[in-house]
């Protein structure tokens, strides 16, 4: 099997055996009922036809919440439009070597900022306010990861370090920022509501729940990365940063530069997370706008490879699995089944190298070298 198909395989094995493991633990917790025995395991297997009727009726619980009609599309599509761009911030670094665990703060970051400009812009037509918004969000979102990077290109500072103390910081500005000067109303800490002009147009409605084209966006922003990944001279540089920054180097490209450039790009596209949410969701800034999405991304990066079209798709998985949780509740599963089988994937997709041996890939690559050292 050839590299590129065995970048796809992983996660796909990764989400099977995550699913095998989360059913035996269905099988073990299912709610059923029936003369017990005094002996749990002789009790697990007089209901054991029992139990795995109980685990069809969860995983089809899970995914009508998720697919089965078009309200739960249209909540899982919701979910995952910050998550695609989260990811792609996170991935985008990670193929430069950087690791930018900032994406929650330059969300909030972004987000922020790209409400205060859509308050103060009530009657200016929607096609002037809407673009100069989404570039203030990428702008504040990039100069905010973008002190990480230089940090890391002009200091040697580590970027895990810098991005986590950014979060903070960012943190603080935000909850400072709606509860003191940017704040409105009472209960939840939020800004005012943003002008009608700001707020994204409908792609969708069902009753009182609206579907913005903040995901048109987002499967834009994951296009136009994979173009500039895999299709321009400027993609190479950052992939050959990553891969060897000494031989990029040595080769002429300059690495301080392309750091600081992709800790930026990533940032930005962070921050357009966070105006998405805001403009086309939200229509204001909260508190609690990110909701751990920046650190989502982290896992939406890893499971997707890195690759912007891997990504689109590990977000869609993601935020399935989280909003057919919901409906696996009514019949009595714990939602955190869900976080168990997401960390599985993860675990696994990280750790690539036991798939591997699962799969006997290792093995057959020591075969096939030691027979090219024989002949050779």
């Amino acid at each position: 099997m050839s590299k590129g198909w065995q970048r796809i395989f992983v996660p796909l094995m990764a989400v099977v055996i995550a699913l095998a493991i989360a059913s035996i633990i269905i099988l073990f917790i299912a709610g059923v009922s029936g003369p017990s025995t005094g002996n749990p395991w002789n009790d697990f297997w007089n209901q054991i036809g029992e139990r795995f009727s109980f685990l069809g009726r969860a995983f089809q619980a899970m995914f009508e919440g998720a697919f089965g009609s078009q309200f739960a599309w249209m909540n899982t599509i919701i979910r995952m439009t910050p998550l695609i761009l989260t990811g792609l911030a996170v991935g985008f670094g990670f193929r430069a070597g950087v690791f930018n665990i900032g994406a929650e703060g330059q969300m909030a970051m972004g987000a922020l900022m790209a409400t205060v400009v859509a308050v103060n812009m009530p009657g200016v037509p929607m096609f002037v306010t809407i673009p100069i918004c989404m570039l203030t969000g990428m702008l504040a979102g990039g100069v905010w990861a973008g002190i990480a990077g230089f940090l890391k290109a002009k200091t040697g500072a580590h970027e895990v370090i810098s991005t986590i103390m950014l979060n903070w910081i960012a943190s603080n500005i935000t909850n400072w920022a709606v509860t003191a000067p940017f704040s409105t109303g009472s209960g939840t800490p939020k800004s005012p509501e943003i002008a009608v002009t700001a707020k994204l147009p409908i792609l969708y409605s069902i009753e009182a729940t609206f579907l913005s084209y903040g995901i048109i966006v987002a499967i834009l922003a994951a296009l136009v990365m994979y173009i500039i990944l895999y299709k321009t001279s400027m993609g190479y540089e950052v992939k050959a940063v990553g891969f060897n920054p000494y031989a990029a180097e040595y080769g002429g490209i300059r690495v301080s530069k392309n750091i600081i450039m992709t800790m930026a790009i990533s940032g930005a596209l962070a921050g357009l997370a966070g105006t998405l949410e805001s403009l086309g969701l939200y229509y204001r800034f909260y508190g609690t706008l990110t909701s751990g999405k920046g650190f989502d991304g982290i896992s939406i990066a890893l499971i997707g490879q890195n690759h912007p079209l891997g990504i689109i798709f590990a977000s869609m998985l993601i935020s399935g699995l989280r909003t057919g949780s919901n409906q696996m509740q009514f019949i009595g599963v714990p939602k955190h089944i869900v976080t168990i089988i997401q960390s599985i994937i993860i675990f696994l997709v990280a750790a690539e190298r036991i798939v591997r041996t699962i799969l006997g890939w290792d093995r057959k690559k020591k075969v096939k070298d030691g027979l090219a050292k024989s002949a050779s």
